[in-house]
C-alpha cells in the first residue's frame, strides 16, 4: 500500500510533535519532514514533494496563506491542508481563493485530521463542521478552488508580503535585511511603498493592514494595535 506522504508545517515544536505522534500510528500516513517557518515549508515542499502539506496560518518570516500560495504555484500537484486555531471569515475567504483543499480548526480530533489527510489527497476538500458552515454563509464554494473570489483590497507582490509580515511583527529595518538577505537600503524603499501603495504613514497603520489583511495574526503583537 503507497503510503500519504505528508510535511508539517507548524512553528511550535511540541505542536508539531503532538501531530507527528498522531499521524504516525496511522499506517497509510508517512510524516517526511517538518517545517519551522512558512519560508522552510516552500523550500522543503519543492524538495519533497510530499502528497499533503498540513499548513498553520501563524508562521513566522512568511506566514502560511502566502506560503500555501507558493507551494501551489510551485507544486501544484501537492495538497495544502490548512489548520489553525482561527477561523475567522477573512482567514476563510483567503484560503478558498489560494485553492488550498481543506481548513481545520485546531480543536478537532486526530481521526479527522487523518480523515482530512485521506480526502485531499484524493483530489476532494474537507473542512471542519463550523468552516464548512461560514463557507455556507459567506456563499463561497471550495469546488471553484477560489475562480470565483476576487482578491479583496490591494495586490501586493510576493516580497512586499514578506517585508510588510516582518515589519508588523515588530523588526526593524537591519532585522528584515538580515532575514530577507537583502540591503537596508531596499527595506527603507520597500517600507517606503508600501506606505505609497496602501497610503499609510507609519509602522502602526501598516501593522493594523496586516491583521486585517490576515498577514499576521494580532496575537503576534504584545500590545493592542
Amino acid at each position: 500500500m503507497k503510503r500519504i506522504t505528508v510535511l508539517l508545517a507548524e512553528d511550535h515544536t511540541i505542536v508539531r510533535e503532538g501531530l507527528r505522534a498522531l499521524l504516525e500510528v496511522e499506517g497509510d500516513i508517512e510524516v517526511v519532514s517538518e517545517a519551522q517557518t512558512g519560508r522552510q515549508a516552500v523550500q522543503l515542499t519543492k524538495k519533497l514533494r510530499p502528497g499533503v502539506v498540513v499548513m498553520d496560518i501563524a508562521m513566522p518570516l512568511l506566514n502560511g496563506l502566502e506560503a500555501a500560495r507558493r507551494i501551489l504555484k510551485a507544486v501544484p500537484a501537492t495538497r495544502v491542508l490548512i489548520l489553525s486555531a482561527h477561523g475567522d471569515d477573512e482567514y476563510i475567504r483567503q484560503v478558498v481563493m489560494l485553492g488550498a483543499a481543506g481548513y481545520l480548526i485546531k480543536q478537532t480530533s486526530a481521526d479527522i485530521l487523518s480523515r482530512a489527510i485521506r480526502e485531499v489527497q484524493k483530489g476532494n476538500t474537507f473542512f471542519s463542521p463550523s468552516i464548512a458552515r461560514r463557507l455556507h454563509d459567506l456563499h463561497l464554494d471550495p469546488s471553484y478552488r477560489g475562480r470565483r473570489i476576487k482578491k479583496r483590497g490591494i495586490a501586493l507582490t510576493s516580497r512586499e508580503v514578506e517585508v510588510l509580515q516582518l515589519i508588523a511583527e515588530g523588526k526593524a529595518n537591519k532585522q528584515v535585511a538580515r532575514e530577507l538577505g537583502i540591503s537596508i537600503k531596499t527595506v527603507e524603499k520597500h517600507r517606503q511603498h508600501l506606505m505609497k501603495k496602501l497610503d499609510l504613514h507609519d509602522t502602526a497603520g501598516l501593522t493594523r493592514y496586516a491583521i486585517a489583511a490576515g498577514i499576521i495574526e494580532s496575537r503576534v503583537q504584545g500590545t493592542i494595535i
